[in-house]
């Protein structure tokens, strides 16, 4: 009877230690915030009905100030000049399927996705562009995306029916990231009266590769800007905003990054 009871219990501690030992994971130390971060931002856009609220709170307020810039006098036609990713395309699940690879952008990878054609609409993006066209304003694209994704940029747009989703309305990268010469290329022969984006770079010069005190400084220095002629939509999953924690030392492995983040914040 105890040879029996022995067995019995050897047996128990064995399946117990089986069942620990497939279940063990990595500490959450182990995972850098640079490629795990961006994973919970997208279950943020994805699942939140904050964020949708507060991307309907800025084409809402958008309209609002269109209807009042279009009752003024214009010398040269109105246009609003907008970024594509995250401002009106939504490329969560990219950030997804990078973080669960525990990987960081790339661009070939990001080309992979972008060639699926399978973006969905930033809440209230569509509407709003449908309506400014309706109004006669001209709407110009202007993106950090490469010239090779012209043909998967162009079928994104195309495929939801946003308004002037033409070649010559579509600017993409073909130098530096800054977009201030391409949106005087706009200013040349148009009247810019709004601009969108999900990062300051998207609206003036004066915010590119700036390090964080000096981004911080400029936002105040602008803040009449917000809301009136600068729409701004959320992304917390990637950005300037985390290039100039780094100080945009994109080369840097993902523990280097992480060690300067994690060193920045406040704590107690």
């Amino acid at each position: 009877m105890r040879l029996k009871y022995s067995i019995v219990f050897i047996f128990c501690i064995t399946l117990c230690s089986c069942k620990v030992q497939r279940v063990a994971v990595n500490p959450v130390s182990t995972s850098p915030l640079v490629t795990q971060g961006p994973l919970w931002g997208a279950v943020w856009q994805q699942k939140a009905a904050e964020y949708k609220a507060l991307c309907f709170q800025a084409y809402n307020t958008a309209r609002l100030r269109l209807d009042l810039i279009l009752n003024e006098s214009h010398s040269r036609p109105p246009a609003i000049v907008t970024d594509i990713d995250e401002t009106i395309l939504d490329n969560s699940p990219y950030q997804v399927h990078s973080s669960l690879k525990n990987e960081e952008y790339t661009d070939s990878s990001w080309i992979i996705w972008t060639k699926k054609v399978e973006c969905d609409t930033v809440p209230g993006a569509l509407s709003f562009f449908q309506y400014a066209k309706s109004r006669g304003v001209e709407v110009f694209y202007i993106t950090n995306r490469l010239e090779e994704e012209r043909p998967q940029t162009l079928k994104e747009l195309q495929r939801w029916n946003f308004p002037d989703a033409t070649n010559d309305h579509l600017i993409l990268k073909t130098a530096g990231s800054g977009k201030g010469p391409r949106r005087d290329k706009v200013a040349a022969n148009f009247d810019i009266v709004m601009l969108f984006g999900d990062n300051l770079s998207d609206f003036s010069a004066v915010f590119d590769k700036k390090e964080l005190d000096d981004r911080d400084s400029q936002t105040r220095i602008n803040a009449a800007m917000f809301g009136s002629t600068f729409i701004v939509l959320p992304n917390v999953m990637y950005g300037d905003w985390e290039g100039a924690l780094y100080r945009y030392q994109h080369q840097l492995s993902p523990a280097a990054k992480d060690s300067i983040i994690k060193g920045q914040l406040q704590k107690y």
